[in-house]
């Protein structure tokens, strides 16, 4: 009688097991069933959220800070293997960006020795989207108020595109407080924007548009994945508005403001790049002869993200230089 009740407590365990079992793997179906269905309905919250787990995986600490009367967003990483503290190097995103743009040059960088501190700009990602008028002054200041916040005597700066601009004005008005500063596809200077609207997509041809004027090498985006696209690039849309205002008034521009920047420089581009041509790139290298002038060859606007292990090797060879660099223009071809 003994044995045969034991037996049946362990039946009754083992028919216990199952069904737990059975509930959780209902249960989890049902959960990938519902995120299968909110990653077709809002195909952007789930890419979202793959964004920050990936951050988490590579050790993104998540910060907010008030600077003045606005709250900012950013994120600092270092490697976690070395145990020494890593060389600052600031990163400023472009026009519709954030600091996680960075996300797949982080590591790269981080790797190489870097403490890397990027944040989200004035209206766009997780800071705050105050309504002003957006100018790169504006955003400057922000700049130049976090870098404070850090206390960061002397860091590396780098900016894309429209970061390059914010970038290459702080180092203009505060030279002293840069150490190298490095231009990705940079803005800031007068040219003819032909391409510019593209950033600002109202149906799917139009973002397939935007796509092709940002790299050379675009890929076809389901159509379920366009219209939550759009519909989340339309609810920024009058921030982008106010930006491209400001910058088509000209005041900002760095035409002729360069000869203060007087730290060394590296101007990284891709030779494809339509929509900053390299052009903007070549005459900023003739502004500032101290710089040194990289083309790489069958890369568009994208560039530092599409050839990240070629602008990682550029970027910490430049910086950890001694003596700097010597200025000069080369290229790199794809495949070299």
């Amino acid at each position: 009688m003994k044995r045969r009740r034991v037996e049946e407590e362990l039946l009754g365990t083992v028919i216990t097991k199952r069904c737990w079992i059975v509930r959780t793997l209902l249960g989890a179906g049902l959960a990938l069933a519902v995120l299968g269905v909110m990653a077709y309905r809002h195909p952007s919250m789930a890419v979202d959220q793959i964004t920050r787990f990936q951050s988490w995986r590579i050790g993104l600490e998540q910060h907010e800070i008030k600077l003045g009367k606005y709250r900012i967003h950013y994120v600092v990483s270092e490697d976690p293997v070395s145990g020494k503290p890593g060389k600052p190097l600031v990163l400023v995103h472009g026009l519709e960006g954030r600091a996680e743009d960075w996300l797949q040059l982080i590591p790269l960088l981080t790797a190489s020795g870097y403490k890397i501190y990027a944040l989200d700009l004035l209206g766009f990602g997780r800071s705050e989207h105050p309504d002003v008028d957006y100018s790169i002054a504006l955003q400057e200041d922000i700049l130049r108020q976090f870098i404070d916040s850090q206390n960061l005597q002397q860091p590396d700066v780098a900016g894309w595109s429209m970061g390059g601009w914010v970038s290459l004005k702080f180092a203009a008005e505060h030279p002293e407080r840069v150490h190298r500063l490095v231009l990705m596809d940079s803005a800031g200077l007068k040219f003819d924007a032909v391409n510019v609207e593209a950033l600002r997509p109202r149906n799917e041809a139009e973002l397939a548009h935007m796509m092709e004027v940002l790299t050379p090498h675009p890929k076809p985006i389901p159509r379920f994945f366009a219209r939550d696209i759009v519909r989340n690039l339309h609810s920024n849309d009058w921030v982008v508005g106010r930006v491209l205002k400001s910058m088509f008034a000209g005041q900002d521009l760095m035409d002729g403001k360069m000869q203060t920047v007087t730290m060394p420089v590296l101007i990284l581009w891709g030779k494809q790049d339509v929509l900053t041509p390299p052009t903007i790139g070549e005459q900023m290298h003739q502004a500032m002869p101290q710089s040194l002038y990289i083309a790489v060859d069958g890369y568009g606007h994208l560039a530092p993200i599409e050839s990240k292990e070629i602008f990682a090797k550029e970027v910490d060879r430049f910086l950890k230089a001694e003596p700097p660099l010597a200025a000069g223009v080369r290229e790199i071809r794809e495949g070299q």
